[in-house]
């Protein structure tokens, strides 16, 4: 039997590099890609309600606040991080001597200073890059979330001084 020529050898590596390629990119291309369009600035009136701006907290809290990326609402069982269903309710009793709007404030603003027993550290600062929440959206849902079980009282006359946030 004879030998192969070096050139032939390298041909072949070569065919199968070109050959594995294309099929990773055919199979690539079989993927459905889903289009994630950069948020738009919600524009919200000075005056709105609380409920509005709950409703507006909400398409925040499934939109650009990625909440509900680990949070769910409602579920029961093995969950990443804590269920929001109710919130507003257990917020009031997690801290002695702190109201339920301080806490749902100081757990979103510095997530890693409250976790609930059974779950770990891990939540980003939603004020922060990447995400980044401007002081407005996060009163937005700050107001969804206190109408997860209550409420909302938030207005957007707030400030970071008036919910306990330093």
């Amino acid at each position: 039997m004879k030998p192969q020529s070096n050139a032939w050898v390298m041909a072949k590596i070569l065919l199968l590099i070109l050959a594995s390629a294309a099929l990773y990119t055919h199979i690539g291309q079989l993927v459905p890609q889903k289009e994630v369009l950069a948020p738009t600035k919600i524009i919200v009136d000075k005056d709105a309600s609380p409920e509005e701006l709950a409703e507006l907290g909400s398409g925040i809290a499934t939109g650009k606040g990625l909440c509900l990326t680990c949070h769910t609402v409602g579920k029961t069982g093995v969950l990443r991080y804590p269920d929001l269903a109710g919130i507003a309710t257990r917020a009031d009793a997690q801290i002695e001597e702190m109201d339920a709007l301080t806490y749902l404030a100081n757990s979103i603003y510095h997530p890693d200073d409250f976790i609930v027993e059974g779950f770990l550290r891990g939540m980003p600062a939603i004020n922060k890059a990447p995400i980044g929440l401007d002081d407005e959206e996060m009163i937005m849902v700050l107001a969804y979330l206190q109408s997860l079980g209550g409420t909302p009282t938030v207005t957007l006359e707030l400030t970071l001084a008036d919910l306990g946030v330093e």
